[in-house]
């Protein structure tokens, strides 16, 4: 892997990020039960990110499965609560715990266009937002 990015220090993460840098994490944690998801969550929370973008099959949260259901309804923005209530599986337990109690905002897009992250990080409206 060094061949292709730096292994994971919090400090130089952080570094980065100072110097106005981008920085892309990558992969899981190496350990057992511990999903990308969760990487994900742990990972924002350590160098306190403002929000988690979440790239996924669709392009955003749904209320039933859009690819088998054609009359799924497409969440512009919820809470951590009405996710939790409805059941919708945002990410694994674990990771959207850690996101709830740390409040740091997910944003779900569409993996497969090439414009979603420009988008959602200049303010477009774009995917579902949770939030408290």
């Amino acid at each position: 892997m060094p061949e292709v990015a730096e292994p994971f220090i919090l400090r130089r993460a952080v570094r980065h990020l100072e110097r106005g840098r981008l920085v892309i994490f990558g992969a899981g944690t190496g350990n057992p039960y511990f999903s990308t998801d969760t990487t994900a969550a742990l990972r924002a929370n350590e160098i306190q990110a403002e929000i988690i973008l979440k790239a996924t099959k669709v392009d955003g949260i749904y209320d039933k499965d859009p690819a088998k259901f054609p009359d799924a309804r497409k969440f512009d923005e919820l809470t951590y609560m009405q996710c939790l209530a409805q059941r919708l599986n945002v990410m694994d337990s674990t990771a959207f715990s850690l996101c709830m109690d740390n409040k740091v905002p997910i944003m779900v897009i569409e993996l497969n266009d090439p414009e979603a992250i420009k988008k959602a990080v200049t303010g477009e409206k774009i995917g579902t937002l949770v939030h408290e």
